[in-house]
């Protein structure tokens, strides 16, 4: 008789199935599943049922307290323009990103066209004047960007003296939040090896985030992004950024002028034939040169 038919014999002569230990199939002898003994009805029946499951939505979890001084919610913002002034250019494109400091992260973002005739900077940033003529709900971008300043503790952007001219004209509203300028404000660490003066693809690299685009208005906030997101001493950098400036010529001979250029002066900007920054009273402190404060009407008092 064939093993296959012994088996199927064997098997016949069992009164009740029996169910193999799935351990046989991988080693060591089966084992004999125990057979549950008889209870009662009502032991079953005595089984507490489970307990009804809450309707109540969870309470959201409390923000964390960002570092006494620091803000909370920065709004990241660039825009794009048709020229460099606003007597004879418009702005043509706004990109903002509403970043969380305590979260390092982003909390929302948005970016828009304006309609334009004409672009005479298409060059740069290489939008037509046809693209921003296309049909698309720019109105409704602006009206979440006015809620994103609202929601925003400081408006920050790269060269924010450039940025900021542009509202209160035309289409986009004035902003009344105080302003931070990425650029000019934030004295970056050390050991990036940054110029006083980076710009957003200087700080990219510097901080390990990748450069795949330029010159348009969101991508440049998202790069600005990254790099907060990677600060572990952000609410220091924020703090001191946002002391209060004014406008500082250096008082250097010419054979020393490379001590102005160290320590980030520009020459011929914004003081005609003078090495000039806007410093804080703790910075004037710290340089190995004499400065002499200049007036400037237009200057930012703070942050």
């Amino acid at each position: 008789m064939a093993r296959g038919d012994a088996e199927m014999d064997d098997q016949q002569s069992f009164s009740a199935w029996e169910q193999v230990d799935l351990l046989s199939l991988v080693g060591g002898p089966a084992q004999t599943k125990p057979e549950p003994a008889d209870e009662p009805v009502s032991a079953i029946e005595s089984v507490p049922e489970p307990p009804a499951r809450s309707e109540q939505a969870p309470e959201p979890a409390p923000e964390p307290v960002a570092a006494v001084g620091a803000p909370q919610r920065l709004l990241i913002l660039d825009t794009e323009t048709t020229g460099l002034s606003p007597e004879q250019h418009q702005c043509i494109e706004v990109g903002a990103v509403l970043f969380s400091v305590p979260d390092r992260s982003v909390l929302s973002q948005v970016s828009f066209l304006m309609p334009c005739q004409s672009n005479a900077a298409e060059a740069v940033n290489g939008i037509a004047p046809a693209l921003t003529q296309r049909t698309q709900p720019w109105q409704a971008g602006l009206a979440c960007f006015e809620a994103m300043v609202e929601a925003a503790d400081l408006l920050l952007a790269h060269n924010a003296a450039f940025d900021k001219q542009w509202f209160g004209l035309g289409s986009l509203p004035a902003l009344n939040k105080p302003w931070l300028c990425s650029m000019e404000d934030i004295r970056w660490p050390q050991d990036r090896q940054l110029r006083s003066t980076p710009s957003v693809r200087d700080l990219a690299l510097a901080y390990g985030v990748p450069v795949w685009a330029a010159h348009r208005a969101l991508t440049d906030c998202i790069y600005l992004a990254q790099v907060f997101e990677r600060c572990v001493d952000l609410e220091d950098l924020l703090v001191q950024a946002m002391e209060p400036r004014r406008l500082y010529r250096a008082r250097l001979s010419y054979e020393e002028r490379h001590k102005a250029r160290e320590a980030g002066f520009r020459w011929n900007q914004p003081v005609t034939g003078a090495w000039s920054r806007r410093l804080s009273e703790r910075e004037v402190a710290l340089l190995p040169f004499p400065v002499a404060p200049v007036d400037d009407p237009g200057e930012r008092q703070s942050a």
